[in-house]
């Protein structure tokens, strides 16, 4: 199962019910942040949702509305007591801009570990998650991600039998072990089938539309969207700024078909996303004008 909220759905600046964007996801005990504007904390506390357990940050890019409240959160986890190190994943010069901002925050009971992404595709695999981070087009450089869960195949019982496995090392070999047992070597796909369909969130903000983002979002579980302007009239500003439309968001997520959208990182001046979403829906019918605090928890397909 993985757990998806989305903290805050505003851009450029915070206000009393719409905090800076920022997305959490929770699995297996583990916590992955994307982003870390102002207001990232309360938002947390108002979700009821720790900081202790977040294992991993990603940042989209630099700008305020996106790092500002990294320092406040790192200290909250240091009085947390937490020791475990903290991973860090974000553009080019990560480690310069984290080490300018603990200025205010020099002092913590756990490391800091840092990636920057050079590549415009680059893909990190840290338990439980896989993240592909991919670049967009915005006026700095910036990047979506992609967090998936993957799920190995079905353990086969008569496999494992017909191939004389001892039942003792069936557990290993399903949590993906590779074994030496006397003359052989035993490995998961000796016992496995063909893997299985995991779970997938795809978050972007900051950027024009562009087809590495419906490529990233082809049929995840959601899709969490920038939709910076939903008023008629605001393309060209979109286009000059860098950013999207609803209507632009709408037609990724038509071309990639996810189970579903939710549009994020509004304007300051769209106080009403809902009244803009009409158009939205011809598009794309299971496309959302998302709320600060929305959460989903994605299980794996039946079988």
């Amino acid at each position: 199962m993985l757990d998806i909220c989305l903290l805050g759905t505003g851009g450029m600046m915070p206000f009393p019910y719409r905090w800076l964007t920022a997305m959490m996801a929770r699995c297996d005990g583990s916590s992955l942040l994307i982003d870390c504007g102002e207001g990232t904390q309360i938002a947390l506390k108002e979700k009821g949702w720790s900081p202790k357990p977040i294992d991993i940050i990603c940042f989209t890019h630099y700008h305020a509305d996106h790092i500002s409240g990294l320092p406040g959160l790192l200290l909250t986890m240091g009085n947390a007591e937490r020791t475990e190190p903290l991973t860090l994943i974000g553009p080019r010069g990560l480690e310069r801009v984290v080490t300018a901002l603990r200025t205010i925050a020099p002092e913590l009971p756990f490391s800091l570990r840092f990636i920057e992404l050079t590549d415009n595709r680059e893909t990190i695999k840290i338990e439980p998650y896989v993240i592909d981070a991919f670049r967009v087009n915005h006026n700095v450089t910036c990047y979506g991600y992609s967090i998936s869960i993957p799920r190995t195949g079905k353990f086969d019982v008569e496999r494992a039998k017909a191939q004389d496995i001892p039942q003792r090392y069936w557990n290993r070999l399903q949590k993906g072990d590779i074994i030496e047992d006397e003359e052989r070597v035993l490995t998961p796909d000796m016992v496995l089938g063909p893997d299985r369909r995991g779970l997938k969130v795809t978050y972007c903000t900051d950027t024009r539309p562009v087809p590495v983002i419906a490529e990233y979002a082809k049929d995840a579980d959601l899709f969490i969207c920038e939709g910076m302007y939903g008023e008629d009239g605001m393309e060209s500003k979109a286009r000059e700024r860098k950013h999207m439309t609803f209507q632009e968001a709408a037609m990724l997520a038509k071309e990639a078909q996810p189970k579903q959208m939710w549009l994020t990182h509004y304007s300051p001046s769209l106080t009403r996303p809902e009244e803009f979403m009409d158009k939205v829906r011809e598009i794309f019918p299971r496309g959302k004008a998302a709320k600060d605090g929305w959460t989903v928890e994605l299980e794996f397909d039946e079988e």
